[in-house]
C-alpha cells in the first residue's frame, strides 16, 4: 500500500524549496550548518533562516524558457480532411431516393 498524501500534514523531507527556485541565492560552506539562502524575490531581500515547504513567489529553475520550448516542439500538420457523412454504396444510393419520395400509383390506386 503506498503513502497516503493529506493536504496541509506534516511535509516528509527537509529540502528547502529554495534549492531549484530562480529568486534564490544559496551560498553553503563545508559544514550542514554553513547554509545562507536569500531571496531575491522579496523587497528588501531577506536571509531565510530556514527550509521553506511552500512559497507562492516559486519559480522553477529547471522550468524550460518559452524559446527552449519552440525549439523542443515538434510541427504538427493537419491531414487531408476526410469527407462528413455516412458512407453509402452503390445500391444504397436509389434506395435513400426513392424511401424519400412518394410513389405516383399509390395515389393513382386510391382514386380508383
Amino acid at each position: 500500500m503506498g503513502k497516503a498524501y493529506v493536504k496541509g500534514g506534516t511535509p516528509v523531507g527537509s529540502v528547502s524549496l529554495c534549492r531549484t527556485c530562480t529568486s534564490a541565492q544559496i551560498m553553503t560552506g563545508y559544514r550542514e550548518s554553513e547554509l545562507i539562502t536569500i531571496c531575491d524575490n522579496v523587497h528588501p531581500n531577506i536571509v531565510v533562516p530556514f527550509n521553506i515547504y511552500e512559497c507562492t513567489g516559486y519559480y522553477d529553475k529547471n522550468r524550460p524558457s518559452w524559446d527552449e520550448m519552440k525549439k523542443l516542439a515538434i510541427n504538427v500538420a493537419p491531414g487531408p480532411l476526410k469527407p462528413v457523412g455516412f458512407k453509402v454504396g452503390i445500391g444504397f444510393r436509389e434506395a435513400a431516393v426513392t424511401v424519400g419520395e412518394p410513389d405516383e400509383d399509390e395515389y393513382d390506386d386510391d382514386d380508383d
